[in-house]
């Protein structure tokens, strides 16, 4: 009986891996820039959730609304993704943008932006 509480407890608060998980996967070696005002800034890492951009914080404000131009440079080409997203938190030098449910073209866009980038990655462990 003892263990069975001890068991149950131990699951309430442990770290599992499907509590902690995020929804997306974030994607950190793309060469990627993100456009937020005119301004360019360089992207941490970016997912089909969000965008993490280095630059000054105090450009933004908390919970408020930004349109958002994601720019690829791709095998022979450069694509650019628009879409809106919130400004979920900002720290030093770094700024944290929620995007808006995706439609299904930059969800697709971003499912090719993907599949070039590991085809890249491929193609080079062959050389």
């Amino acid at each position: 009986m003892l263990n069975n509480i001890l068991h149950t407890l131990r699951l309430k608060i442990s770290n599992d891996d499907k509590d902690t998980r995020r929804e997306f996967e974030r994607r950190e070696t793309d060469s990627c820039i993100g456009i937020v005002d005119g301004i360019s800034y360089p992207v941490r890492n970016w997912s089909k959730g969000g965008v993490l951009i280095t630059g000054d914080e105090r450009q933004f404000g908390v919970n408020e609304m930004k349109t958002v131009t994601l720019r690829f440079k791709l095998t022979g080409r450069v694509v650019d993704i628009l879409h809106s997203g919130q400004i979920l938190r900002k720290s030093r030098d770094k700024v944290v943008i929620k995007f808006a449910p995706l439609t299904q073209n930059i969800e697709r866009q971003f499912n090719h932006i993907v599949d070039d980038y590991m085809t890249q990655q491929f193609a080079n462990s062959q050389m």
